[in-house]
C-alpha cells in the first residue's frame, strides 16, 4: 500500500476516535477500512505503528500513537491578499501540540469572554493557550490576577508601575493598586468556525 492510502486509513481511524474516544477492535478495523482479511488489517496496523500513528495498549487493544494527532500541513501557503496559484502539496504532518505547546505541564487552555482584546485579534469565545508562569515581559499578552479575578490584557509599564492595557479603545488602561500577579503568558490561540 502507498503512503496516500495509509493516510486515508489513518483519517478514518482519527474520525472514529473523534466520535468514540477509543480506537476500534481489529474486526471493526476490517469493517471500517473495507478489508476482507485479518492479514490486511494486521499489515495496515503494522505500517501505521511503524510510522508512529498507532500503538498497542498493554491489553493488546489499539491506542493512539505519538503521531496520531498530527495534522497534514500544506507545503504551500495561502495568501490573505491577492490569490496565488495552487500546487499539489506533499503530505507532511505537524502535531498541533508540538507547534503550540512548549511546556505541557505548565500549559492550560482558557476560553475568552468579552471584547477588551479584540484589536489584538482575540475575540469572545476564542481559546487562548496560556503558559503558567509568574513573570512576563512588557508587551506580552498575559492572564493576570487582579483583586482575585482573572483578566486578559497586554502587560505595559508606566514609569515604575506595571499596567494592563486592553486592545479596545472602549476600555481603560488598568493601573493595579490592590493584589496583582501574573498568572501566565498567552503563547497561542485558536477559534472554531461554523
Amino acid at each position: 500500500m502507498g503512503q496516500d492510502k495509509d493516510i486515508e486509513y489513518l483519517g478514518k481511524l482519527q474520525d472514529y476516535f473523534a466520535e468514540h474516544k477509543t480506537l476500534p477492535t481489529f474486526s471493526h478495523v476490517a469493517q471500517l477500512l473495507g478489508f476482507k482479511s485479518k492479514n490486511a488489517v494486521t499489515s495496515c496496523v503494522a505500517r501505521l505503528k511503524l510510522q508512529g500513528f498507532i500503538d498497542y495498549a498493554p491489553d493488546k487493544r489499539l491506542k493512539p500513537g505519538r503521531r496520531f494527532f498530527e495534522r497534514i500541513i500544506a507545503e504551500s501557503t495561502v495568501q490573505a491578499g491577492f490569490a496565488t496559484p495552487a500546487y499539489g502539496d506533499s503530505l507532511d504532518t505537524m502535531g498541533i501540540d508540538d507547534y503550540l505547546i512548549e511546556k505541557p505541564s505548565q500549559t492550560i487552555l482558557i476560553t475568552v469572554r468579552g471584547d477588551s482584546m479584540k484589536d489584538a485579534g482575540i475575540f469572545d469565545g476564542d481559546v487562548v493557550i496560556v503558559e503558567k508562569r509568574p513573570f512576563a515581559n512588557v508587551g506580552d499578552i498575559v492572564v493576570a490576577i487582579l483583586n482575585k479575578e482573572f483578566t486578559l490584557k497586554t502587560l505595559g509599564k508606566e514609569g515604575n508601575q506595571f499596567v494592563l492595557i486592553p486592545a479596545n479603545k472602549d476600555f481603560p488602561v488598568i493601573r493595579p493598586e490592590g493584589d496583582f500577579e501574573i498568572f501566565g503568558v498567552v503563547v497561542g490561540q485558536f477559534r472554531k468556525y461554523g
